[in-house]
């Protein structure tokens, strides 16, 4: 009978006990309902300890929990931005990699933006659930962790691959055969006889050898390229690449601006020698000030800006039937990145100072950098400005961002001969387009409109005394 505390069991039959992993075991054992039934009260009896010399035996019980390290998480698809339901997901990690805590596991491309899905701890990848470029939406089994695992070290590369050292580059020569056991193993072999040298009249004239490469030159054979965006192999190859959702939905954008606004551009080009001068003379004090470079966007949004408070039809929009007019100023400012160009928002552009636009500028452009924009640094904007001048463009008309109604280019700044006073003088100049929807803004409130931003720019002190 199985009592509490000490029984009298035989040592056999403890140890049958202490194995019994289920009921089904203990039942084979023959014990008593009693004693089955308190045996199966906990979730796994064993047998602590027995006393020397006795049949005595005193037992314990515990529950098994899951051993640290050996936790398994399944990690799902974040959620995205509400205008978002689904995105391509790209692995930076593979089966059997070690990650740490928040390193990125794989990247959701969306339509906007890139989304990077960090691990949630410290582990090894134990199996990816979804393939490289598959479609997932939020909720989405993306891979399974181990937790507290370690990956398995690399193999270190053997010898052999090792470059070979001219000495080691010659194979040795076989060994001789195994000689006799009787016969001694001489210390040092002796050196192989020297082979007589055949008489000079019964060599053959050596024959033309052909015209062949230098030694080491081999045929040249071109691959194609591991990135086709970067360069062309001339190769007759073709390639097929899956354009990213970003790419898709700026064409699927830019085509719906196409076939949706009336675009009219009209022209205009800016004398740079005011804001290139006040930049030389106050550019020690700002930086000492703001602890940032002034650079010429902070000066073409802040003269949009002011434009736009005195042309509000430029920052209003249709929708439907109606206009919508804004009391607000923001401005998207167009980045390029690998995947696309980004137009990242400045909010409230007309409230900014000088620095608070070069700040805002550098913060966006190095987020853009780290591919870390978000749908939020997106969302909105109300005008936009696309500088292709920091890539020596000189001339161009933009297209406008869909839902806006206007976008201003900026161009490089070039010597070129004007005319001032009656004189031809040289003077760095840029020239600058003004895109706009013409169902909304007429000719005059755009040439005006401009012709605002080139006046601001070009002395600052329009701006400030409100002129």
């Amino acid at each position: 009978m199985l009592g509490t505390g000490r029984n009298q069991l035989s040592k056999g039959l403890l140890r049958q006990v202490a194995k019994a992993r289920d009921v089904r075991t203990l039942a084979s054992l023959s014990l008593t309902r009693e004693a089955t039934r308190k045996v199966t009260s906990s979730a796994r009896p064993v047998l602590s300890a027995f006393e020397s010399g006795t049949n005595s035996y005193v037992y314990r019980t515990f529950y098994t929990s899951r051993v640290l390290g050996d936790e398994v998480k399944v990690i799902v698809c974040p959620a995205f931005a509400d205008s978002i339901s689904e995105g391509d997901i790209r692995w930076e990690k593979a089966v059997g990699d070690s990650v740490s805590e928040d390193e990125v596991i794989c990247e959701i491309e969306t339509d906007k933006t890139s989304v990077p899905v960090p691990s949630p701890a410290a582990g090894v990848i134990e199996e990816l659930l979804v393939e490289d470029g598959s479609t997932v939406s939020p909720g989405a089994k993306l891979l399974k962790l181990k937790v507290g695992a370690v990956g398995a070290p690399a193999a270190p590369k053997p010898a052999a691959a090792a470059a070979p050292t001219p000495a080691a580059a010659v194979a040795p020569p076989p060994p001789p055969p195994p000689a006799a056991a009787a016969a001694p193993i001489p210390a040092t072999p002796p050196p192989p006889p020297p082979k007589p040298a055949a008489p000079m009249a019964s060599r053959p004239p050596p024959a033309p050898m052909p015209p062949r490469p230098m030694a080491g030159a081999s045929p040249v054979v071109r691959l194609p390229p591991a990135d086709p965006t970067k360069e062309i192999a001339g190769t007759r190859s073709e390639h097929r690449v899956k354009m990213n959702r970003m790419r898709l939905k700026i064409a699927s954008r830019l085509k719906e601006a196409q076939n949706t606004n009336a675009m009219l551009t009209t022209f205009n080009e800016l004398d740079m020698s005011n804001i290139m001068q006040l930049r030389k003379e106050n550019q020690d004090a700002f930086v000492k000030k703001h602890g940032i470079k002034m650079g010429f966007m902070s000066a073409f949004v802040k003269a949009s800006a002011y434009a736009l408070t005195k042309a509000p039809t430029v920052n209003a929009v249709i929708e439907g039937q109606e206009v919508i007019y804004r009391d607000f100023v923001d401005i998207s400012v167009a980045v390029a990145t690998p995947k696309g160009l980004v137009v990242p928002v400045l909010r409230n552009c007309h409230d900014m100072s000088y620095a608070d636009v070069e700040k805002g500028i550098a913060a966006l452009g190095q987020k853009a950098k780290n591919n870390d924009i978000s749908i939020e640094d997106m969302d909105g904007g109300t005008f936009t400005i696309s500088n292709g001048g920091v890539f020596g463009s000189l001339f161009g008309t933009p297209i406008i961002n869909p839902p806006q109604s206007a976008i201003l280019g900026m161009h490089g700044v070039f010597e070129r001969p004007v005319v001032r006073n009656g004189a031809v003088v040289i003077r760095p100049m840029m020239y600058i387009a003004l895109t706009y929807d013409h169902r909304l803004v007429d000719g005059r409130e755009a040439v005006t409109f401009l012709r605002t931003i080139k006046s601001a720019v070009e002395d600052p002190r329009i701006m400030l005394m409100d002129l």
